[in-house]
């Protein structure tokens, strides 16, 4: 299997986790309680495309929704690391778009099944081209994302419930973490559908690292 490299860093992609629900009005806009501890899910190497892929519907859900978010890749292998060591572990950041089969989301929840299908079909993690990552701190990073340029979100990282160096502890204390994992941050609220012939544009920073992707007719 040749493995997709984050563009940038180029860097093979390792595994991919996301966190749901890592913004308080995001929860509240899907009827949830923010969590109390990060919520984990993973998604496929096949979900991964980049800046400027046309994307195909899948026919299996009629509710697709897009979910912005920044996204960090991991520098080198850790393990039960401390929070205020985490920023030793990031190679850079970038932006995606989790994509969302909402309906098939729902259906999974409401039997109490797992709902990785919703969220793992093909072409469902584009990322951009990613920013080198080789300072102090972490900053907090605005994240917009437009739907035929209409802005439909648009958040500050700073709102995130839990901050990156909180996810990469976390996540070292379940996983270790290799060079090239990517964490999906968790979305901010304004999650809608997507229909083809969209055009879906998602910034980090006004323009630090921008996305492209188009819908298919």
């Amino acid at each position: 299997m040749k493995y997709p490299r984050i563009q940038g860093l180029n860097t093979p992609i390792h595994t991919i986790y996301c966190i749901g629900k890592n913004y308080e009005k995001h929860a509240r806009e899907l009827g949830s309680e923010p969590p109390s501890s990060p919520m984990v899910f993973l998604k496929p190497l096949s979900s991964i495309c980049f800046d400027g892929s046309r994307i195909q519907l899948p026919v299996q859900s009629s509710d697709i929704h897009h979910e912005v978010e920044l996204v960090v890749a991991i520098s080198k292998t850790g393990k039960n690391i401390p929070a205020e060591e985490a920023k030793e572990y990031i190679s850079g950041f970038g932006i995606g778009i989790d994509f969302t089969a909402r309906d098939l989301q729902q259906k999974a929840k409401k039997y109490g099944h797992p709902w990785s299908v919703s969220k793992g079909f093909d072409q469902f993690a584009p990322i951009s081209h990613f920013i080198s990552f080789n300072d102090s701190s972490i900053p907090d990073f605005n994240l917009e994302l437009k739907v035929n340029g209409e802005s439909r979100q648009k958040a500050s990282t700073s709102e995130m419930i839990f901050g990156v160096q909180t996810l990469i502890s976390y996540l070292s204390n379940i996983f270790t973490l290799e060079e090239g994992d990517l964490i999906f941050t968790g979305t901010p609220e304004g999650v809608s559908a997507v229909k083809a012939g969209d055009e879906v544009t998602a910034t980090l920073n006004n323009g630090l690292t921008s996305l492209t992707v188009s819908i298919a007719k």
